[in-house]
């Protein structure tokens, strides 16, 4: 009788120990998502509305690809972690930086001159 309450009794501490890391850390992070639409929504204006140049317009979406990227890399295991995390988001403010220099460079006030 008590082997089979043992092998039930395995079954279900193997059962959680392989389930555990599933519910360690969500892999949904909405600060790094909402920061990304935020990005795109920020190029897609300054496509519109003119102050991004089309080789400026050609490199950021690379910028932001090489951002899901990284964060698919990250999300690969299962877990993003708090570092991982961290490096995401400075990451994106690098990326953040680099559209807002490209949306108020020389290159809008040289073709408003014309």
């Amino acid at each position: 009788m008590k082997t089979p309450a043992l092998i039930t009794a395995s079954l279900i501490a193997g059962s959680l120990c392989v389930a555990s890391p599933l519910f360690a850390a969500p892999i949904h992070d909405p600060v790094v998502n909402a920061h990304q639409h935020r990005q795109h929504a920020r190029i897609q204006h300054g496509v519109h509305s003119g102050p991004l140049t089309r080789s400026e317009t050609c490199a950021l979406p690379g910028q932001q690809h090489a951002l899901r990227q990284q964060k698919r890399s990250y999300k690969s295991d299962g877990i993003m972690t708090h570092a991982e995390r961290r490096d995401m988001r400075r990451d994106q403010h690098v990326s953040h930086r680099a559209i807002y220099n490209e949306k108020h460079d020389a290159d809008i006030q040289a073709r408003l001159a014309e």
